[in-house]
């Protein structure tokens, strides 16, 4: 059974022992140390920044790391992306290569996207930019019901812009 827990300060070794690993760190390259690791999610941690971050469990075992943002608190990213009020931002990645490409990643996002993106009834839509060569990401966000609404570059990197609407439901199955 999948399910989310909030990330406390002694998670973080785990998600930087995550982050090393070679399928993870092609995609989530700015994390080189641990010590970078606290400086980027610890505020998170204690509130002072407004992105919410989560393991994903299965089964009671951690198995992934997945956060949410809502995307007018980024403004520069929200301009980039030409989304702001209503809209709240997702990114993850599934620590176990071996429980890739299973369709272990989009059942996340339904799940995630249904019970902790959409609880507050203002936002209105979840986005999410992966990089365009990452196909496999894009192909799980489009499993899980996002739709690809455009492309814009970020850091130098084509990325594919994918958007899953509050009105489209999870009642019915996905192909």
């Amino acid at each position: 059974m999948l399910s989310f827990r909030a990330v406390e300060l002694n998670d973080l070794r785990l998600v930087h022992e995550w982050l090393q690993r070679p399928h993870v760190r092609r995609w989530w390259r700015e994390h080189d140390t641990y010590e970078d690791v606290v400086r980027s999610y610890a505020p998170a941690i204690d509130g002072s920044d407004p992105t919410d971050l989560y393991l994903v469990l299965l089964d009671g075992g951690a198995i992934g790391f997945i956060q949410t943002y809502l995307v007018a608190d980024y403004p520069e990213y929200g301009s980039l992306i030409g989304c702001g009020e209503g809209t709240a931002g997702v990114d993850l990645f599934i620590a176990d290569e071996a429980l890739t490409g299973k369709g272990i990643g989009s059942e996340i996002l339904r799940r995630f996207v249904s019970q902790i993106v959409f609880a507050p009834a203002t936002t209105r839509r979840c986005v999410d930019g992966p990089e365009a060569a990452n196909t496999a990401s894009v192909r799980a966000f489009e499993k899980a019901g996002f739709r690809v609404v455009g492309d814009f570059v970020e850091d130098g990197n084509e990325s594919v812009l994918l958007q899953f609407d509050r009105a489209t439901s999870y009642d019915t199955p996905i192909a």
